[in-house]
């Protein structure tokens, strides 16, 4: 399907904590209400920041994902609050680029991904090293703010 008028009818935006993350947060949803597009807020609990103790106490990923998830539901009041029409949510697990690539696109059916650019030194570096690979590897149009 070509995009002449370049309209994006289900836009995908990964979110952290990251000031870059939040810019494109805002970014894909402003391109949202202006384009009157469904907004698609992903977070990614990467597995491999825990230690042996952590992984075995299902509590802890428990926690940590649930905590996650009421975080998403921030995320999904203020687009809902600023005027996007409709928000879905999608938490998964995993490597950041590789989970969005080949679980969260083709599950979400998204045309257009939205991350940030910088990653994040420390506990949760989500998206920054990610965003060469995702817009490298990724079946849809992307767009890394900055």
């Amino acid at each position: 399907m070509s995009n002449q008028n370049n309209t994006f009818e289900r836009v995908l935006v990964g979110v952290d904590d990251s000031a870059d993350a939040q810019l494109a947060f805002r970014y894909a949803m402003h391109r949202c209400i202006k384009d009157g597009s469904t907004l698609i807020i992903t977070s990614i609990l990467e597995n491999n920041e825990m230690n042996v103790y952590q992984a075995l106490t299902k509590d802890y990923v428990h926690g940590e994902r649930k905590e996650l998830e009421a975080h998403m539901q921030e995320y999904r009041k203020v687009a809902l609050d600023a005027g996007v029409k409709n928000v879905e949510l999608m938490v998964a697990e995993g490597d950041p680029g590789e989970t969005i690539v080949k679980d969260v696109i083709p599950s979400c059916d998204a045309d257009l991904l939205v991350i940030g650019s910088l990653s994040k030194k420390g506990i949760k570096k989500y998206f920054g090293s990610q965003a060469a690979y995702m817009a490298k590897h990724a079946p849809i149009s992307v767009m890394i703010i900055r």
